[in-house]
Protein backbone atom coordinates (compact mmCIF):
# COMPACT_ATOMS: atom_id res chain seq x y z
CA UNK A 1 0.00 0.00 0.00
CA UNK A 2 2.37 2.32 0.91
CA UNK A 3 3.92 2.06 -2.52
CA UNK A 4 0.79 2.60 -4.08
CA UNK A 5 0.54 5.58 -1.97
CA UNK A 6 4.76 6.60 -3.41
CA UNK A 7 3.44 5.43 -7.16
CA UNK A 8 0.40 8.25 -7.17
CA UNK A 9 2.80 11.10 -5.54
CA UNK A 10 5.34 10.59 -8.37
CA UNK A 11 3.63 10.62 -10.90
CA UNK A 12 1.58 13.61 -9.68
CA UNK A 13 4.58 15.50 -9.22
CA UNK A 14 5.76 14.77 -12.64
CA UNK A 15 3.04 15.71 -14.19
CA UNK A 16 3.07 18.14 -17.55
CA UNK A 17 0.06 17.46 -18.86
CA UNK A 18 -1.55 21.18 -19.07
CA UNK A 19 0.78 23.23 -21.05
CA UNK A 20 -1.27 26.99 -19.75
CA UNK A 21 -0.41 25.40 -15.73
CA UNK A 22 2.92 24.19 -16.15
CA UNK A 23 3.84 27.25 -17.71
CA UNK A 24 1.86 29.32 -14.67
CA UNK A 25 3.53 27.28 -12.12
CA UNK A 26 6.65 27.65 -12.90
CA UNK A 27 6.43 31.46 -14.12
CA UNK A 28 5.35 32.02 -10.44
CA UNK A 29 8.04 30.01 -8.77
CA UNK A 30 10.59 31.67 -10.62
CA UNK A 31 9.67 35.30 -10.18
CA UNK A 32 8.42 35.12 -6.39
CA UNK A 33 6.57 37.46 -4.04
CA UNK A 34 8.74 39.95 -2.92
CA UNK A 35 7.91 38.83 0.83
CA UNK A 36 9.29 35.06 0.07
CA UNK A 37 12.10 36.00 -2.19
CA UNK A 38 14.38 33.93 0.08
CA UNK A 39 12.28 31.02 -0.72
CA UNK A 40 12.88 28.23 -3.26
CA UNK A 41 9.01 27.85 -4.74
CA UNK A 42 8.14 23.83 -5.33
CA UNK A 43 6.84 25.63 -8.85
CA UNK A 44 5.06 21.52 -9.12
CA UNK A 45 1.75 19.84 -9.17
CA UNK A 46 1.24 19.40 -5.49
CA UNK A 47 -0.03 15.71 -4.21
CA UNK A 48 -2.39 15.13 -1.11
CA UNK A 49 -1.71 16.07 2.20
CA UNK A 50 -2.66 13.46 5.37
CA UNK A 51 -3.24 10.08 6.94
CA UNK A 52 -3.25 7.45 4.19
CA UNK A 53 -5.78 5.38 6.63
CA UNK A 54 -7.90 8.71 6.93
CA UNK A 55 -12.10 8.08 7.11
CA UNK A 56 -12.49 11.53 5.72
CA UNK A 57 -11.21 12.97 2.34
CA UNK A 58 -11.27 17.09 2.04
CA UNK A 59 -11.53 18.15 -1.36
CA UNK A 60 -10.39 21.85 -2.07
CA UNK A 61 -9.69 23.70 -5.29
CA UNK A 62 -6.17 23.81 -6.44
CA UNK A 63 -2.97 25.26 -4.95
CA UNK A 64 -2.72 28.71 -4.51
CA UNK A 65 0.22 30.54 -6.34
CA UNK A 66 1.91 31.83 -3.07
CA UNK A 67 0.72 29.25 -0.46
CA UNK A 68 1.08 25.62 -2.01
CA UNK A 69 3.10 26.25 -4.84
CA UNK A 70 5.58 27.93 -2.79
CA UNK A 71 5.54 25.23 0.07
CA UNK A 72 4.63 21.58 -1.91
CA UNK A 73 1.85 21.40 0.38
CA UNK A 74 -2.13 21.45 0.24
CA UNK A 75 -3.46 24.56 1.89
CA UNK A 76 0.15 25.51 3.54
CA UNK A 77 1.32 29.08 3.07
CA UNK A 78 -1.82 30.63 2.82
CA UNK A 79 -4.67 32.79 4.37
CA UNK A 80 -6.74 29.73 3.51
CA UNK A 81 -4.34 27.74 5.16
CA UNK A 82 -4.38 29.40 8.26
CA UNK A 83 -8.15 29.22 8.11
CA UNK A 84 -8.50 25.29 6.98
CA UNK A 85 -5.84 24.10 9.98
CA UNK A 86 -6.78 26.48 12.57
CA UNK A 87 -9.91 24.59 12.79
CA UNK A 88 -8.89 20.85 12.01
CA UNK A 89 -6.53 21.65 14.70
CA UNK A 90 -9.90 23.01 17.41
CA UNK A 91 -11.89 19.61 16.37
CA UNK A 92 -8.70 16.97 16.79
CA UNK A 93 -7.73 16.55 13.28
CA UNK A 94 -4.39 18.02 13.05
CA UNK A 95 -1.91 18.03 15.14
CA UNK A 96 -1.15 21.75 15.83
CA UNK A 97 -3.36 25.05 14.35
CA UNK A 98 -0.81 26.22 12.02
CA UNK A 99 0.64 25.07 8.67
CA UNK A 100 4.07 26.85 7.62
CA UNK A 101 5.68 24.47 5.31
CA UNK A 102 6.67 20.22 4.86
CA UNK A 103 8.64 19.59 8.03
CA UNK A 104 7.37 21.88 10.92
CA UNK A 105 5.64 19.41 12.49
CA UNK A 106 2.30 19.21 11.26
CA UNK A 107 0.94 15.65 11.18
CA UNK A 108 -3.09 14.99 10.15
CA UNK A 109 -5.43 12.03 11.99
CA UNK A 110 -8.07 9.82 10.01
CA UNK A 111 -7.91 13.08 7.27
CA UNK A 112 -6.28 13.89 3.65
CA UNK A 113 -6.37 16.75 2.21
CA UNK A 114 -6.31 16.63 -1.27
CA UNK A 115 -7.86 18.79 -4.44
CA UNK A 116 -9.74 18.96 -7.87
CA UNK A 117 -6.35 20.80 -9.47
CA UNK A 118 -3.08 20.06 -8.58
CA UNK A 119 -1.39 23.20 -10.17
CA UNK A 120 -1.17 27.01 -9.50
CA UNK A 121 -4.21 28.33 -11.91
CA UNK A 122 -3.94 31.85 -13.46
CA UNK A 123 -6.81 33.85 -11.39
CA UNK A 124 -7.21 30.91 -9.01
CA UNK A 125 -9.16 29.21 -11.62
CA UNK A 126 -8.62 25.71 -13.49
CA UNK A 127 -10.82 25.40 -16.83
CA UNK A 128 -12.88 22.63 -17.03
CA UNK A 129 -10.47 20.31 -19.35
CA UNK A 130 -7.74 21.05 -17.00
CA UNK A 131 -10.19 19.87 -14.16
CA UNK A 132 -10.85 16.90 -16.17
CA UNK A 133 -7.16 16.34 -17.05
CA UNK A 134 -6.34 16.18 -13.19
CA UNK A 135 -9.31 13.76 -11.82
CA UNK A 136 -7.90 10.82 -12.59
CA UNK A 137 -5.07 11.53 -9.46
CA UNK A 138 -8.19 12.42 -7.37
CA UNK A 139 -10.05 8.93 -7.93
CA UNK A 140 -7.08 7.17 -7.50
CA UNK A 141 -6.46 8.74 -3.68
CA UNK A 142 -10.49 7.67 -2.78
CA UNK A 143 -9.78 4.30 -3.88
CA UNK A 144 -6.87 4.21 -1.76
CA UNK A 145 -8.14 5.61 1.07
CA UNK A 146 -10.00 1.88 1.88
CA UNK A 147 -11.01 3.10 5.24
CA UNK A 148 -13.18 6.45 3.64
CA UNK A 149 -16.25 7.25 5.47
CA UNK A 150 -16.99 10.67 4.42
CA UNK A 151 -15.83 13.84 1.92
CA UNK A 152 -15.66 17.40 2.76
CA UNK A 153 -16.19 19.29 -0.28
CA UNK A 154 -14.33 22.47 -0.04
CA UNK A 155 -16.66 24.76 -2.24
CA UNK A 156 -19.18 24.59 -4.86
CA UNK A 157 -16.91 23.18 -7.29
CA UNK A 158 -15.30 20.88 -5.29
CA UNK A 159 -18.49 19.91 -4.16
CA UNK A 160 -20.22 18.90 -8.08
CA UNK A 161 -17.12 17.27 -9.32
CA UNK A 162 -17.42 14.73 -6.04
CA UNK A 163 -21.03 14.52 -6.89
CA UNK A 164 -20.15 13.75 -10.70
CA UNK A 165 -17.70 10.88 -9.83
CA UNK A 166 -20.38 9.69 -7.85
CA UNK A 167 -22.72 9.72 -10.63
CA UNK A 168 -20.79 8.05 -12.70
CA UNK A 169 -20.43 5.26 -10.49
CA UNK A 170 -24.06 4.82 -9.84
CA UNK A 171 -25.17 6.90 -7.63
CA UNK A 172 -28.32 8.93 -7.41
CA UNK A 173 -27.22 12.00 -7.07
CA UNK A 174 -30.25 14.36 -8.21
CA UNK A 175 -31.07 15.96 -4.80
CA UNK A 176 -27.63 16.85 -4.06
CA UNK A 177 -27.14 20.67 -4.21
CA UNK A 178 -24.50 22.86 -3.13
CA UNK A 179 -25.02 24.57 0.65
CA UNK A 180 -22.94 25.29 3.29
CA UNK A 181 -23.76 22.65 5.50
CA UNK A 182 -25.41 20.16 3.68
CA UNK A 183 -25.17 16.75 4.22
CA UNK A 184 -25.69 13.97 1.86
CA UNK A 185 -26.10 9.97 2.53
CA UNK A 186 -25.93 7.93 -0.54
CA UNK A 187 -25.97 4.20 1.15
CA UNK A 188 -23.18 2.22 2.07
CA UNK A 189 -21.40 2.15 -1.44
CA UNK A 190 -20.90 5.76 -0.91
CA UNK A 191 -19.04 7.75 1.18
CA UNK A 192 -21.01 10.74 2.86
CA UNK A 193 -20.59 14.33 1.33
CA UNK A 194 -20.62 17.66 3.33
CA UNK A 195 -20.47 20.68 1.79
CA UNK A 196 -18.74 23.44 3.01
CA UNK A 197 -17.73 27.01 1.45
CA UNK A 198 -14.21 27.41 0.67
CA UNK A 199 -11.86 29.14 3.23
CA UNK A 200 -10.52 31.74 0.52
CA UNK A 201 -9.62 34.87 1.55
CA UNK A 202 -12.56 35.96 -0.77
CA UNK A 203 -14.95 34.13 1.76
CA UNK A 204 -13.33 34.81 5.33
CA UNK A 205 -12.40 38.19 4.70
CA UNK A 206 -15.70 39.03 3.68
CA UNK A 207 -18.11 37.56 6.70
CA UNK A 208 -19.40 34.86 4.25
CA UNK A 209 -17.40 31.80 6.09
CA UNK A 210 -16.82 32.89 9.49
CA UNK A 211 -15.30 30.85 12.18
CA UNK A 212 -18.01 29.51 13.92
CA UNK A 213 -19.84 28.02 10.14
CA UNK A 214 -16.64 27.02 9.56
CA UNK A 215 -16.38 25.23 12.95
CA UNK A 216 -19.76 23.71 12.48
CA UNK A 217 -18.78 21.36 9.01
CA UNK A 218 -15.97 20.08 11.48
CA UNK A 219 -17.83 19.20 14.23
CA UNK A 220 -20.34 17.40 12.45
CA UNK A 221 -17.47 15.21 10.71
CA UNK A 222 -16.56 14.46 13.95
CA UNK A 223 -19.55 13.35 14.97
CA UNK A 224 -20.28 11.40 12.66
CA UNK A 225 -17.15 9.44 13.06
CA UNK A 226 -18.02 8.58 16.70
CA UNK A 227 -21.51 8.12 15.77
CA UNK A 228 -19.99 5.31 12.76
Amino acid sequence: MISDWDDLERNIVQCRLCPRLVEWREKIAAQKRRAFQGWTYWGKPVPGFGDPNARILVVGLAPGAHGSNRTGRMFTGDSSGDFLYAALHRFGFASQPVSTRPGDGLSLADLFISALCRCAPPDNKPTLLEINTCQPYLEKEIALLDRLEGIVALGRLAFERVSAIYRARGASVSGMVFRHGAFFELGNRFPWVLASYHPSRQNTQTGRLRVEMFDSIWAAAREKLIAE
